[in-house]
């Protein structure tokens, strides 16, 4: 339902609409006039890498290259089609895509929304890659996508995949012809690709991972499981006028909302869907917009929620705004944005906001300086765990029934069981501040884990929440965890592992390198003294139902 002092602006097909109330709150309009006196719509439409300072330039001079793709990336299709063919004339009608963040995101969305099967692998958990190994494996073509060609999680996952194909008794020249990589040019991954046979497909590299959705990353997987990746570009073209303009610029509009909210003090973005027909939508800006502007102390937190109902969007605080995306005649009385529009242009419109905000909060949106510290930290336990053959661990402070317990004392207290152990952490989580719930589990087999998150928002009585798939949120909202303001208290949950799997020419199997992962980014927390807690479930089914118990407990009683 829109209302009189509603704003609302529709072009090439999207329509946002804001609450009046926030555009006067967060001095909107005279962030939409400034823009337009500083040539905004115009520069970022022709790629001007000036607009974010002169400390940002070097990056966005080389990161721009999404304003166009729209048009530069038609010139993809004869490939994409000529690969579809070929592929289905091969016989091999389960695709599968071994990518992390920028690189599965997007078409994880675009094949759910499409109602196109692909199994993708964003994972170290060893269940999980597993289970994906042994899925018709006779019939299958995976794509490997990483823009650096170095990104550790996707080439474990080609390793095994390479070893299942041998294993399955396929020769050197079967597996060339299951293999598809999608990477920068002049990766290493493409050099060792080319010479293995495999076909290789170079992304545009002047666009940043976050930013490639309408990339080969995120068309070639989209196109082999048979998605008209066509329309996407064509969704996207319906917009991109409107977004080099300064009147009817539903870009312009959101992006000014979202940093203006963001510098008045409403940092939360609380995303929700309400019939909009698009699949996962939230997880895919989740990344796009915590990485993009979680830095320097600033940023915009997003929350992806179950629906307009669920604690943390209906008893939403002062410090965060709620969106939703819309579709038909669907609408949100209880929102202050909601957007609407196919998903090509919806890919390209959040984009654009998200560059725009970026200006407006005063950061630099195509960088992620806090992204490899992680990394760093997982590369140093497993160089220790290659010297020493063991990854270093601590005693736990307690064990409680199916979890263990680990914490500083500052924060545990004299806690003795893990019910005292949250409500410690939850009386840790500041003010204005957020909980982060990291969970390294199996995604597609601890399929209760997500029911944390309203359990928890509930717990806290409108302090937001958010749930993120480790190690994959490491290369999303992981950016905003220590880049951006330290206001949050962070519950990490990983598990016992009763079947691991050996990553295939590395010295280090699945489970070593979740761990790794798991302790490398638990000791970034940690050097930035932010309240975390570590439960790790001895047994994964019994400890997930024990924690939820609790966490039952914690909400009063909720189902």
């Amino acid at each position: 339902m829109q209302h009189a002092f509603d704003v609302s602006v529709t072009a090439g097909g999207v329509e946002v609409t804001v609450d009046g109330d926030l555009i006067r709150a967060a001095a909107v309009n005279d962030v939409i006039a400034s823009s337009i006196t500083d040539k905004v719509p115009a520069r970022l439409s022709a790629s001007d890498p000036t607009l974010w300072g002169p400390d940002a330039e070097p990056e966005a001079t080389i990161r721009l290259g999404w304003v166009d793709l729209p048009s530069s990336s038609r010139a993809l299709l004869p490939q994409l089609a000529d690969l579809r063919a070929r592929v289905k004339a091969d016989g091999l009608d389960h695709v599968v895509l071994a990518g992390m963040g920028g690189s599965s995101l997007a078409p994880e969305v675009v094949t759910a929304t499409y109602g196109k099967p692909l199994t993708v692998v964003d994972t170290t958990d060893a269940d999980q890659v597993r289970r994906a190994l042994h899925d018709r494996i006779d019939r299958t073509v995976v794509v490997v996508s990483s823009k650096s060609g170095g990104t550790i999680e996707t080439d474990s996952h080609r390793r095994a995949f390479e070893q299942a194909f041998q294993d399955a008794g396929l020769t050197p020249e079967q597996i060339a012809a299951r293999i598809v990589v999608v990477t920068d040019p002049g990766s290493p991954l493409e050099k060792a690709s080319r010479d293995a046979g495999y076909t290789v497909v170079l992304a545009d590299p002047s666009v940043g991972g976050r930013y490639s959705a309408l990339t080969a990353f995120g068309l070639v997987p989209s196109a082999l499981a048979g998605v008209d990746v066509a329309k996407l570009l064509e969704e996207a073209a319906a917009l991109s006028p409107a977004l080099a303009g300064n009147e009817d610029n539903p870009g312009l509009l959101l992006g000014a909302v979202l940093g203006a909210a963001a510098v008045a003090g409403r940092d939360k973005l609380v995303l929700a869907d309400v019939g909009s027909g698009i699949h996962g939508f939230g997880d895919w800006a989740e990344q796009l917009i915590a990485e993009s502007t979680g830095k320097q102390g600033r940023g915009i937190l997003p929350v992806v929620v179950e629906g307009t109902d669920a604690p943390g969007f209906a008893d939403a605080g002062s410090d965060a705004v709620r969106a939703a995306v819309v579709g038909g005649t669907h609408g949100c009385d209880v929102c202050d944005i909601t957007v609407s529009g196919p998903l090509g242009a919806q890919f390209l419109l959040w984009e654009y906001a998200t560059a725009v905000a970026g200006r407006v909060i005063g950061i630099d949106p195509f960088d992620q300086p806090n992204v490899q510290e992680s990394k760093d930290n997982t590369g140093r336990l497993l160089t220790t765990l290659e010297d020493e053959g063991s990854l270093p661990e601590e005693e736990p402070a307690f064990v409680d029934g199916a979890m263990a317990v680990y914490g500083s004392r500052t924060l545990l207290g004299d806690a003795s069981t893990v019910e005292a152990a949250l409500t410690k952490l939850l009386a840790a989580v500041p003010e204005h501040g957020y909980l982060a719930v990291m969970a390294y589990l199996d995604r597609f087999g601890d399929t209760t884990a997500p029911e944390l998150r309203p359990l928890l928002a509930k717990a806290l009585g409108g302090k937001q929440v958010t749930f993120g798939w480790a190690p994959r949120f490491l290369h999303s909202t992981g950016q905003f965890h220590k880049g951006g303001p330290q206001t949050g208290a962070f519950l990490q949950i990983t598990s016992a592992v009763t079947a691991d799997l050996p990553v295939p020419g590395r010295p280090y199997s699945f489970a070593q390198l979740q761990r790794a992962q798991a302790l490398g980014d638990l000791g970034a927390l940690v050097s930035r003294d932010r309240p975390v807690l570590r439960l790790h479930l001895l047994d994964a089914a019994d400890g997930l139902a024990e924690l939820l118990s609790d966490v039952r407990d914690l909400a009063g009683g909720a189902a």
